[in-house]
């Protein structure tokens, strides 16, 4: 079983992450990995339930998917995550949130546990996930720098000072 637990701090609001992190068509704007997502599930009023495919880029040009089941949604706080394995047992669980730190800084704290059992993937965990957890670690840089440079999106989520 693996752990990982991240934090960064970023100079925008929590909603306006919020508006970048549902907006499924913009994340492979940023996110290094991703191709595309589906909503495969919209979930609830709230977005809790929501069941989405990420597909995402491998190394050696191969393309991978993963189905997240989204669950314990906060607008503008963070949810909870399932990445649903086909293999039982070797499901992921992770946490993401989002904590006001002022008008416009915000912190997202990140967290995940892992657990692979196929032989030889476990053999490889930790090489694995250092790779996963290094590019998850870029995406949110890469978020927060995408609103930077993209101040036209959501203006109306930017706090006054």
């Amino acid at each position: 079983m693996q752990e990982h637990q991240w934090s960064i701090e970023v100079p925008h609001s929590p909603e306006r992450l919020w508006a970048l992190m549902q907006d499924y068509d913009r994340w492979a704007d940023y996110a290094p990995m991703v191709v595309e997502v589906e909503i495969l599930h919209p979930g609830d009023e709230n977005g809790s339930g929501l069941l989405r495919r990420v597909i995402y880029k491998m190394p050696f040009g191969r393309r991978g998917s993963a189905l997240e089941l989204i669950t314990e949604v906060e607008a503008a706080k963070g949810y909870r995550y399932k990445m649903i394995s086909r293999e039982p047992g070797n499901d992921q669980m992770g946490r993401l949130r989002i904590e006001p730190l002022g008008p416009n800084r915000s912190r997202l704290d990140f967290e995940e546990r892992y657990n692979l059992t196929a032989f030889p993937w476990r053999l490889f965990e930790a090489q694995i996930y250092r790779f996963i957890n290094r590019k998850n670690e870029e995406a949110m840089r890469a978020m927060s720098d995408w609103l930077t440079a993209h101040p036209e999106y959501r203006p109306e989520l930017v706090r006054p000072e």
